[in-house]
């Protein structure tokens, strides 16, 4: 039997549809994997229709979604199917060589960053956070400390220890750009000053474009201060649209406001640059489609790019049992929202570094 090839139109409705319902997977089956932590989490790495996308694997919406995947062949080729029905072919990427490398105190490599998509490498330069050992104050989606607590990381990455992993991840994997992250250390500089060193010193080992990615710090000089450092992008993460939504679900981050963002954007937006100031939004966690598009449409305003991607929900959060949107939901957002940013000229594939041009955790890029 001849499996079908997966075309650009059909692939970014199945990426949309199996970002929301998960893929069904057998713990052999190959890949990239992402469990606890921040970022993409309970996640493995697919490409399917040439787009490399992180696909929930590890929740528990995911043992019930209609979609699974055989095991892989020796090329990392598996059969998708839906509901028992073939519908094409997607492939699992092998680990990156950079994995198999360990420092001479003996770190692995994997514990101080991890590949991202198809070429970005990711790092939470601090893997702990004031407000996340109290659940008052304490993202409701947040599992920063679950790859701390497993052992999968250390708890602080020196600017040494990083820029040593991407120099590798560069010279063996073909690394294209860096995301830098941390949990927010302090309340006046909120993680700046490190992200500012780390950056500083990747720079001086390797010609890597980088994002950087932190709450919005009280005094704004430190966005000229992050470029100086090296840092090509920069992340101020709102996750949701509104601020009452904001405040259930982010009780301690959403002390810094909508308000406070905003302005945080138009400060960062003329020494970084159009399109260059992204922002993470988490569709479903009670934002209706309206409320993100009217964010979306004051951000682009400003030269912001609004990366929505679907909320999934991580074991072990107040939040794991919290469904994800549904398919009809996240399309409701990114058809219009893909027309914004083309009406606008900000595409993904402009961003010179981070999340927005990774595009992995989401199908967005795929309706500009």
């Amino acid at each position: 039997m001849t499996i079908p090839t997966l075309g650009t139109l059909s692939g970014r409705k199945l990426v949309t549809d199996l970002q929301s319902f998960g893929l069904q997977i057998g713990e052999q089956t190959g890949g990239i994997a992402r469990k606890g932590g921040a970022g993409p989490s309970d996640h493995k790495t697919i490409t399917i229709a040439g787009q490399t996308v992180m696909v929930p694997v590890y929740t528990s919406g995911a043992r019930h979604s209609p979609f699974q995947a055989s095991p892989p062949d020796q090329h990392g080729a598996s059969t998708l199917l839906r509901d028992g029905q073939t519908l094409g072919t997607i492939h699992f990427p092998a680990a990156p060589r950079f994995y198999g490398l360990s420092t001479a105190d003996g770190i692995p490599y994997w514990k101080i960053a991890l590949l991202h998509g198809r070429d970005t490498l990711a790092t939470t330069v601090h893997q702990t956070c004031i407000r996340y050992a109290d659940r008052r104050t304490s993202c409701q989606f947040c599992a920063i400390g679950q790859s701390l607590e497993a052992d999968r990381t250390i708890a602080y990455k020196t600017p040494a220890q990083l820029a040593e992993v991407a120099k590798a991840a560069v010279e063996l994997d073909g690394v294209r750009d860096m995301v830098l992250t941390t949990g927010t250390p302090n309340v006046v500089d909120r993680g700046a000053a490190v992200l500012a060193d780390s950056a500083r010193a990747i720079r001086a080992a390797v010609d890597l474009p980088l994002q950087v990615q932190c709450e919005p710090p009280r005094d704004h000089h430190w966005f000229q201060r992050l470029r100086d450092a090296g840092a090509d992008s920069l992340g101020m993460h709102l996750e949701a649209a509104t601020q009452a939504v904001r405040e259930k679900i982010m009780p301690g981050k959403a002390t810094v406001s909508v308000d406070r963002y905003m302005d945080a954007f138009a400060s960062a937006v003329p020494i970084f640059g159009r399109g260059q100031v992204n922002t993470y939004i988490l569709a479903g966690l009670g934002d209706s489609a309206e409320d993100i598009l009217a964010l979306a449409e004051r951000l682009i305003a400003l030269g912001v790019y609004p990366f929505v991607v679907p909320f999934v929900p991580i074991s072990g959060t107040p939040l794991e049992n919290h469904a994800p949107p549904s398919a009809d939901f996240m399309k409701s957002v990114l058809a219009p929202l893909g027309r914004m940013l083309r009406d606008a000229n900000m595409k993904s594939t402009d961003i010179r570094a981070g999340c927005g041009r990774c595009g992995a955790c989401s199908s967005l890029s795929a309706y500009e």
